[in-house]
């Protein structure tokens, strides 16, 4: 069994180059991401995924961004445009969560058609009136119940085709009020006040095979942010019951300080199982690879676990999934 690097990687272009082939045979990253650079036609993203396993030796996750609006890393015509997530839930309105299930599902078939098996969503973060423009139309609802309902959905519709679901970002980034891509957020809530809300929507969620951590300083818990935390580590994994595989979000936001070597340590040290880092130049992508070393055994079960749920996707009739979707979108009773 292949013992997997506890690094999650990216590629500089459309096409792996030998020297990024041979870091990964080195270090057999567990996963890699997507971008837009890395894309240019459907041949070519196959290619590029059959790089990356060739290099890695192993069956590796390769994962994107394709929650739809802004944040739609594949386009026309490789796949359909898509509403931002809010925007689709509200003009769905109680047909909400079939909606978005339907809109994963196809989402999920565009991926598996190119080779890629899994996508960083469901987003469980609650939605607030102040919540930072970078994440609020991202999210689903401004309720627990209405996040954990179109959520599970959006999770259903990925695993149905074959497609990992990432939940993000564990354990809450709704109340943040600053972009983690460019500050440390800072929330101050009360922990009371963080488990009725923010906390419990992926409490809810807590069987879903991955989760992405919250860039996010819980004031009330740490004052070290969640993803380099052991104490929000543990309220995850004890406090949350979340036992799926934890990887951080980009340790290249600057929300974090310090080396992305000792990032990646750090992380590792808190209890997360495996470190993203994206839009890095080579010799940063070899360090954290060397810094992340191999996974450890739990969290190389985890990663077996999650892998396994790569199952054949269900069958799907195209065109009916779309009519249906077009139907309840327009507030027409579908069937």
């Amino acid at each position: 069994m292949t013992r997997y690097g506890a690094a999650i990687l990216d590629a500089e272009g459309l096409r792996l180059t030998a020297e990024e082939k041979a870091l990964f045979a080195d270090t057999k990253p567990f996963g890699f991401i997507l971008f837009a650079r890395n894309i240019e036609s459907a041949d070519q993203v196959r290619a590029l995924c059959n790089d990356f396993r060739e290099a890695s030796g192993h069956d590796c996750m390769i994962t994107i961004d394709q929650e739809g609006g802004r944040v739609q890393r594949l386009r026309a015509p490789l796949a359909r445009e898509w509403k931002a997530p809010m925007d689709h839930v509200t003009q769905a309105g109680e047909n909400a969560a079939r909606a978005m299930y339907l809109r994963y599902r196809l989402i999920a078939d565009e991926l598996r058609a190119l080779g890629i098996d899994s996508n960083c969503a469901p987003i469980a973060d609650v939605a607030m009136a102040d919540t930072h423009p970078f994440l609020k139309n991202r999210c689903y609802a401004e309720t627990v119940e209405n996040v954990v309902a179109i959520g599970r959905a959006v999770a259903d519709g990925h695993l149905d085709g074959g497609v990992l679901p990432v939940l993000k970002h564990i354990p809450g980034h709704g109340r943040a009020v600053s972009d983690s891509h460019m500050d440390l957020p800072h929330v101050g809530a009360t922990a009371a006040d963080l488990s009725a809300q923010d906390f419990a929507a992926f409490a809810r969620l807590n069987d879903l095979p991955m989760a992405m951590t919250a860039h996010v300083v819980f004031e009330a818990l740490d004052p070290l942010p969640a993803t380099l935390s052991p104490k929000v580590v543990e309220l995850i994994r004890k406090g949350m019951g979340f036992d799926g595989l934890l990887m951080t979000d980009d340790i290249s936001m600057k929300a974090l300080s310090g080396s992305y070597a000792d990032i990646s340590a750090q992380s590792l040290a808190a209890g997360c199982d495996v470190v993203l880092l994206c839009n890095a130049n080579l010799a940063d992508r070899a360090a954290v690879a060397h810094a992340a070393g191999e996974m450890t055994e739990p969290a190389q079960r985890r990663a077996e676990r999650a892998l396994a749920l790569r199952k054949p996707p269900a069958p799907l009739d195209i065109s009916a999934a779309e009519d249906e979707l077009s139907a309840l979108m327009s507030g027409q009773v579908y069937g």
